[in-house]
């Protein structure tokens, strides 16, 4: 008996609002990830999130989510930080958009109905200026490489059958 396995399918969403500079960083990485050629093994979606906190709500099919968005942590503008939802302390977040908790919370209410991503992985990047303004700082603008590297290699580390709850 031959058994079809069918590509893993991996969405990255970017987050941010783009009418606060920084801010809208993970919404620049996915317009960058779509306009660049890429060569990967799996079903993949890109997804301009903006402050939509809705925007999870379609991504129960996912079996690995990768999340890009700004996040405050006082640390140097432009670090760049890889984690997982169930690191994050929820009582000592410093909320600068809408869409944080609720994307937190979104999260976790699928994991709880066993109807979310199977994987989750957060790409943060530290930003330097979150004033009104279109244009990221020129500090963030030149990570932006840097980061669509790292969504790349996130990416290709799917395995072909799904990465695994906790990988």
């Amino acid at each position: 008996m031959t058994t079809i396995t069918h590509p893993a399918k991996v969405i990255v969403l970017g987050m941010g609002n783009l009418l606060l500079r920084d801010e809208g960083i993970g919404v620049h990485v996915a317009n960058a990830l779509q306009s660049s050629p890429m060569s990967v093994d799996v079903n993949l979606e890109v997804i301009d999130g903006g402050t939509l906190p809705d925007a999870v709500l379609s991504l129960d099919t996912a079996d690995k989510l990768i999340v890009v968005d700004a996040v405050q942590t006082g640390g140097e503008p432009g670090a760049i930080y890889r984690f997982r939802p169930e690191d994050i302390d929820l009582d000592e977040i410093t909320v600068t958009s809408l869409h944080q908790i609720s994307l937190l919370e979104n999260l976790w209410l699928m994991e709880r109905f066993g109807d979310g991503p199977k994987n989750v992985v957060i790409i943060g990047v530290e930003p330097e200026d979150i004033s009104w303004g279109l244009e990221l700082s020129e500090k963030i603008q030149q990570r932006i490489p840097q980061i669509v590297r790292i969504v790349l290699e996130e990416i290709n580390s799917t395995s072909p059958d799904g990465p695994e709850k906790g990988e």
